[in-house]
């Protein structure tokens, strides 16, 4: 006999359930499309209460425990959910967790945690969950660009960052027994590598990839012919999980593996699904994924005021999926994959007119991406997570705070600079996905994503390229005139790769302004536009456009038109030893050389005019320039001029202006270059250079964490400008201003010719950056992760001074 929903009526025995959800709070601070809660078929949400009251809380504990005592229960898990449990608040949330400890704890152990999309989590709640022993999951759907896809906000905002500063806080030592990992819903439309990174990068202890939920009736999006996109896309991140080592734990791929029956996951495997959930109302519920399927799908018309947890359990829905085999559909139950996979997911097998006596909506994907486990080398599981560790341990991952600490003293250690680095390469591979979402799908994407898995490092040479970022950001938020993408800038990325690898390929690279780009590389000059043909070879690279073909080999003299990206020694051998052709292809010794950029068109992006290429003996004369510039810094500020040795990768010349020969300039979507006008001293571009990193080190801070309230009205003055600047503005000049005033003070100690020039230079510079400081401090734009940066600054300001004096 079937059901009303669908399943057959089971008789016979309850068996012990162990898991509950309770859902706390029945409303959602975000607005995700994918939410099975609010955007699917069942909407009883609607007429719930929003918050769990006492009352409730304590009607399901006495079920809870009576049921564990009942079946002698070794331990139960209740794991708190939503909505959103968090808009509980402080109070709230405290009173839930006393309920639940003082009634369950007593009888049997208690495993307590808590779903949430982290936007509320501070400090206060993180001490509360602590001091309850309460593990938190964190909802994340990797890098901004594929979090931004489905998890924002009602009015379409963001919650990358407060879903990451949530995970920030905890990672810290004091919070980081409540770090239970990262739930990630699959688009196969985000790009699968720079999920897996972002996920890997906030170092969880679990990860969970979770199918995005559909049924027969609404089945999942796939990309036109695609048959096993979901395998295809989960494939791709289990070879780079195995070549990794398995660095952490990945629920789904180890409750596939050969040998596996589930791995304590309802999506897959034969073991009986132990769950129960109570609503905010009291009511007792399925699986909640089931309000995917129909309104009302998930009910069981009891509750925990009138119903035990044993006539929960017997109802038929939830039965089933207790029964294992026997609760499958014959199509299953034939399957050689079946104790593997487990029919997936129950609410995934739902269709009209045949309830969920059906195989999963991803049948094929799971069969596919087991395959692919299967074919993957043996290998041990997935390392546990290290235990906490004190933060002076050497290889202990960097806090928000350790970075903003680290970066207030000025210069910032080299894992500062490398995690700022690291976040910048993040971010434009995100924009670079998001624009392959856009553009679609192509053969120079597919060449990129190959070269990618085989030579990473040489693809983040070039994806790292400083005016990647800034030709992404123009063409994904000003299209090109007529509604077209204009230039696609992944051809040109992609043959860049493959000529820095020695990859042998043809690519299709378009013709921009009558030259072929190939960044990183240098430009070639060719006839006419559309496209030319770029051939990788053994020793170079040739191009044919149209009747005519030029053969560049590396690093032999250049064809004419050909002109190569010329670098400047920074550090290393002597300046007037330096030659400036195109090294071999991969050389990059760390801090070696500085591009001289002024080839690439989307360098034009400082708000002042960029000069023309330069001929070679103005070429030769700035790399001689940059060269002992470089070596000046790093003798009157060594931790500056190993900050410019950790990041700064081009210099950008800037057209000479007679009325304003000292100018220099950063961009935001920029980092790692900077630019200048013509300067023959390289006393003067020392201070220059140092002054711009400091701006573009602060510029990727500010991508990571808020220092300043983007809201706040407050406008200050500055000796520096003759206009009342915003916070941020005043925070970007004091930093500036710190790094300049530590040179000049140097200069002062060490005794270097003008002295009392120096002695000015560094009194003014100190006095505005103290003035600046102490105006933040009291004007209220800061948040408090901006006042913690500025008043170490001032420290940092003060210890420096009696230094020097």
């Amino acid at each position: 006999m079937t059901g009303r929903h669908g399943v057959a009526d089971i008789g016979g025995p309850a068996r012990p359930i162990s898991q509950y959800v309770l859902k706390v709070h029945s409303r959602c601070d975000l607005s995700c499309d994918h939410c099975y809660v609010y955007q699917e078929a069942d909407q009883t949400w609607r007429t719930r209460p929003a918050r769990m009251a006492p009352e409730t809380v304590r009607a399901a504990a006495a079920r809870i425990v009576d049921h564990a005592r009942a079946h002698r229960l070794p331990v139960v898990h209740v794991v708190l959910h939503g909505g959103e449990p968090l808009l509980l608040g402080v109070d709230g949330l405290r009173t839930v967790l006393a309920e639940l400890r003082a009634a369950i704890a007593p009888w049997t152990v208690l495993d307590l945690r808590m779903q949430t999309n982290g936007v509320l989590l501070d400090e206060e709640f993180c001490r509360l969950l602590t001091a309850y022993d309460v593990r938190v999951g964190v909802s994340l759907d990797g890098h901004r660009a594929a979090n931004d896809r489905h998890r924002v906000f009602a009015h379409g905002g963001t919650s990358h960052p407060q879903a990451r500063r949530a995970l920030a806080l905890l990672r810290r030592p004091e919070f980081r027994t409540s770090y239970a990992g990262i739930l990630c819903t699959v688009d196969v439309r985000n790009d699968p590598d720079r999920v897996y990174a972002a996920l890997l990068a906030e170092e969880p202890p679990r990860i969970d990839l979770l199918l995005p939920h559909a049924t027969w009736d609404r089945p999942p999006w796939r990309p036109a012919g695609a048959l096993t996109p979901y395998a295809d896309w989960l494939g791709r991140i289990h070879r780079r999980w195995v070549a990794d080592g398995r660095p952490v734990p990945i629920r789904l791929f180890d409750a596939l593996a050969p040998g596996a029956t589930g791995g304590g996951t309802e999506a897959v495997g034969l073991a009986p699904a132990d769950l129960l959930v109570v609503e905010t109302d009291g009511s007792w519920e399925q699986v909640d994924s089931l309000k995917v399927a129909f309104h009302g799908a998930a009910g069981t018309d009891l509750d925990v005021f009138g119903h035990p947890v044993d006539e929960a359990a017997r109802h038929p829905g939830v039965a089933v999926r207790q029964e294992g085999l026997a609760g499958l559909c014959a199509t299953c139950r034939a399957c050689p994959v079946v104790a593997r996979c487990g029919g997936g997911l129950y609410p995934h097998r739902w269709r009209s007119g045949g309830g969920f006596d059906n195989p999963s909506v991803y049948c094929a994907d799971l069969r596919a991406l087991i395959a692919t486990i299967d074919a993957a080398p043996p290998g041990a599981a997935a390392r546990p997570p290290s235990p906490p560790v004190p933060p002076e341990r050497a290889g202990e991952p960097m806090s928000a705070d350790a970075l903003v600490d680290a970066l207030a003293c000025g210069h910032g250690g080299p894992e500062a600079l490398d995690l700022l680095a690291r976040t910048q390469l993040a971010i434009t591979r995100a924009l670079l996905a998001t624009w392959r979402d856009v553009s679609g799908d192509s053969a120079a994407w597919r060449l990129l994503a190959d070269l990618d898995a085989t030579a990473p490092e040489v693809v983040a040479a070039v994806l790292a390229h400083p005016f990647v970022r800034p030709a992404l950001v123009r063409l994904l938020d000003r299209p090109a005139p007529g509604g077209g993408p204009g230039v696609d800038p992944l051809p040109a990325l992609a043959a860049a790769a493959a000529v820095r690898a020695g990859f042998e390929t043809a690519v299709a690279v378009p013709v921009r302004a009558g030259a072929v780009l190939l960044p990183t590389l240098g430009r070639l000059t060719v006839p006419g536009a559309g496209e030319a043909l770029l051939t990788v070879t053994a020793d170079g690279f040739r191009i044919r456009a149209g009747a005519q073909e030029w053969r560049v080999t590396l690093p032999a003299a250049p064809p004419p038109g050909w002109q190569p990206t010329r670098r400047a020694p920074a550090t290393g051998p002597p300046v007037d030893d330096a030659t400036f052709d195109t090294p071999p292809a991969g050389d990059e010794a760390a801090g070696a050389t500085v591009d001289i950029e002024d080839t690439d068109p989307e360098r034009d992006c400082y708000g002042q005019p960029v000069a023309p290429r330069l001929d070679d003996a103005a070429a030769g004369a700035l790399a001689r320039t940059l060269g002992r510039a470089w070596r000046v810094a790093h003798r009157d500020v060594p931790a500056h001029g190993r900050a410019l040795d950790a990041g700064l990768r081009a210099v950008v010349p800037l057209a000479p202006d007679p009325a304003a020969p000292l100018r220099s300039a950063t961009a935001r979507q920029a980092f790692g270059a900077v630019a200048v006008a013509p300067v023959a001293d390289p006393e003067t571009l020392a201070v220059l250079l140092v002054h711009e990193w400091q701006h573009a080190k602060l510029g990727a801070l500010l991508d990571l964490v808020d220092l300043v309230d983007p809201a706040s009205p407050v406008l200050t003055r500055v000796a520096w400008r003759p206009d009342p600047r915003p916070a941020e503005g005043v925070l970007q000049g004091a930093y500036a201003h710190l790094a300049v005033a530590e040179v000049w003070r140097a200069r002062v100690v060490a005794g270097r010719p003008g002295a009392d020039v120096a002695r000015a230079h560094a009194t003014r510079y100190r006095d505005w950056t103290r003035d600046a400081l102490d105006a933040l401090l009291a004007g209220g734009a800061l948040t408090g992760t901006g006042e913690r940066f500025v008043r170490r600054m001032r420290d940092t300001l003060e210890d420096s001074r009696a230094a020097g004096d």
